[in-house]
């Protein structure tokens, strides 16, 4: 009889205890490609040609979009801008802001860079990617060119969930 008991429990346990399916929620190719268009567009109407990346929240590659005139190594940089963002969760200057103590460290891991210019992209409250800009002169009109796509584009974003 006491065999059977702890077997009981055991079983009774082992759903708390493991998740066999994990369900996210990530940012979807339409979205992605609207919100690069239209932070190169952006910047382009200040008169800067750049990249833009959206990677998902996992930092896995949605959409990549380098103006025609923009320099080859801004898709590069863009993308690690934005896998800054989805490793510490803030947008890359704030993050670079804050970690100043560790950013030259962080700058030799392939795939990350330690600048201004990608935000995260957050829906419902949930981070479901990031955005990457690459091109102008100074991280911070980067930086105002992503935001621009994240305010022309925030109203499906806030119903996206």
């Amino acid at each position: 009889m006491k065999k059977w008991w702890w077997m009981a429990l055991a079983l009774l346990g082992t759903p708390a205890m493991a998740t066999d399916v994990v369900t996210s929620k990530t940012i979807g190719l339409g979205l992605a490609n609207d919100l690069a268009e239209a932070s190169v567009e952006a910047c382009r109407q200040d008169g800067y040609q750049v990249s833009a990346v959206v990677v998902d929240r996992h930092g896995i590659l949605r959409t990549a979009m380098r103006d025609d005139l923009a320099a080859k190594y801004t898709l590069q940089i863009a993308q690690e801008k934005a896998n800054m963002t989805i490793m510490s969760g803030l947008k890359s200057g704030q993050f670079r802001q804050m970690r100043e103590d560790i950013r030259q460290e962080l700058n030799h891991i392939d795939g990350l860079i330690v600048m201004v210019g990608a935000l995260p992209i957050v829906a419902g409250g949930t981070t479901i990617g990031a955005i990457g800009v690459s091109g102008a002169p100074g991280g911070e009109k980067d930086e105002r060119c992503a935001q621009a796509a994240l305010d022309q584009f925030q109203d499906r974003l806030d119903f996206a969930m």
